[in-house]
């Protein structure tokens, strides 16, 4: 009887300390990170426009934010963003954009395919009427026959946050293919 819970008490205490790594794993990511050195001229994104030329709406996700986030010396206030992710110099960054204006350049820590099949497992369904399903049918077909009608589709977004011990807060921006991973603080140092 002795040795099971003294074998409980190792699994509890490797599970904390495992824990424990993990959160000053992104204690130490998030002081390695290097603040954004650069901005873009009248803060015009100038990959934006090839984005959404295909495109009849913004395909970036958006992120409502209801209490300010912190990156370092970078203060993201409260609002409505469109996340877009960039590489810069051979860095990913998240940018943060407002009214089709870049507000705030927050660094990117992690890139990473998105598995197969995610999308369709955490996206809603489309529901439509009959008149809309219609309609969809008929544009379709005129898009197989008509190669000037044909359209790329928009790339899936998604969003997850994370809400981590010591004031600090993940973020993942999924956009097409890949996956972006940021961390913020609730509270500023």
């Amino acid at each position: 009887m002795k040795k099971i819970i003294l074998v409980l008490c190792l699994i509890l205490s490797g599970t904390g300390a495992f824990c424990g790594e993990e959160i000053n794993n992104y204690e130490q990511i998030y002081r390695d990170l290097e603040p954004a050195n650069f901005s873009y001229v009248h803060n015009i994104d100038p990959g934006e426009m090839y984005d959404v030329q295909n495109n009849m709406w913004s395909p970036y996700p958006l992120f409502r934010l209801m209490s300010p986030l912190y990156f370092k010396n970078v203060a993201v206030e409260p609002g409505y963003y469109l996340l877009t992710p960039r590489e810069h110099k051979g860095k990913w960054y998240i940018l943060f954009k407002e009214a089709g204006r870049v507000k705030y350049i927050v660094p990117a820590y992690d890139r990473k395919i998105v598995p197969m099949g995610f999308y369709e497992e955490n996206l809603p369904k489309v529901k439509m009427t009959p008149t809309q399903s219609i309609h969809v049918k008929l544009l379709d077909f005129m898009g197989k026959h008509v190669k000037s009608s044909q359209r790329k589709p928009a790339p899936n977004t998604f969003l997850e946050a994370t809400d981590l011990d010591n004031n600090y807060i993940s973020i993942v921006v999924y956009w097409g293919n890949y996956k972006y991973y940021m961390i913020l603080r609730t509270i500023q140092l």
